[in-house]
């Protein structure tokens, strides 16, 4: 039997950390993409230390530099002559505009067009995977998505100021491009045995809501209910989509690990076909890649 290897970027921590700890146990030979080389030694050593025997790989990348992304990529095929899981996790949310090395907004550059193109640059590994036994991408979203508001086509990764309230319309706009995504991507996959889902893994204690303002008074009161969750539960509903058998063929979906929110009709955007389509074509407007 072929070795199972996986992809997690943004594993230094929280969910990031533990699906690439979980992954592990599962019997992957798991890579980790960073970006401070630091921290992700670090991590790696105590991984590592948790799963005796496990492999860990490491990959620095800057997700918001489009160039690291592509010199990640080269480096991902030269370790890896297959990639069964590619999970989407790395993510920030900054409470000023920031403007990538490219000129885009950063939060979009680092939690939609780095992993867009990302993926994008490893289908090659990945449907190689999917010929053999199936592979899976699986890109962490968020209900946040909800809030995004009006989404244009042309100008979503413009960078322009905001203040905190901007700060989180625009972390909700980088879900939701991350759901169309996924959609679209399912669908140019289709026949090829690999599958693209979005999962919300819930209010999880990580360090993403650092720079929000009250973030951590809110997190202080729910940390004493069951609505806010540890990094292990969260990543609990990223690893079933990227293991379970019941979604081995399951495909185009975003699902919700939040009791009762799945009940919830989809925001109009996700039944927006044409629209999902001028965000791929413009995305890969955006990373420099050919219209396809």
């Amino acid at each position: 039997m072929e070795e199972k290897i996986a992809l997690v970027t943004g594993a230094t921590s929280g969910i990031g950390k533990e699906t690439a700890r979980e992954l592990a146990r599962r019997g992957f030979r798991v890579g980790i993409v960073a970006r401070n080389p630091t921290r992700a030694d670090r991590a790696v050593a105590e991984l590592a230390a948790s799963v005796p025997g496990a492999d860990f790989d490491l990959f620095l990348a800057d997700l918001s530099a489009l160039e690291d992304v592509r010199h990640a990529a080269e480096r991902v095929h030269a370790a890896y002559g297959r990639l069964d899981v590619l999970v989407n996790n790395a993510g920030v949310h900054l409470l000023r505009a920031k403007t990538s090395a490219d000129g885009h907004d950063r939060m979009i550059a680092t939690n939609h067009l780095g992993p867009f193109l990302l993926t994008e640059l490893l289908l090659g590994p990945l449907e190689k995977a999917g010929r053999a036994d199936g592979a899976r991408v699986v890109t962490v979203a968020s209900e946040a998505h909800r809030h995004a508001g009006r989404l244009d086509p042309d100008r979503f990764a413009d960078p322009a100021p905001y203040g905190p309230s901007g700060s989180f319309r625009v972390y909700a706009r980088s879900k939701l491009l991350n759901i169309l995504f996924t959609q679209e991507l399912a669908e140019r996959l289709d026949g090829t045995g690999v599958t693209a889902n979005a999962v919300c893994p819930g209010m999880v204690a990580t360090e993403l809501g650092r720079a929000v303002p009250a973030a951590g008074r809110v997190a202080g009161l729910l940390s004493h209910t069951p609505a806010l969750r540890t990094p292990a539960q969260g990543a609990k509903a990223v690893v079933r989509a990227a293991t379970d058998p019941r979604f081995a063929a399951r495909t185009g979906e975003y699902v919700t690990s939040l009791p009762g929110l799945g009940l919830l009709p989809r925001s109009g955007a996700l039944k927006d076909v044409e629209l999902r389509r001028a965000v791929w074509e413009r995305s890969s407007a955006l990373v420099g890649l050919p219209s396809r």
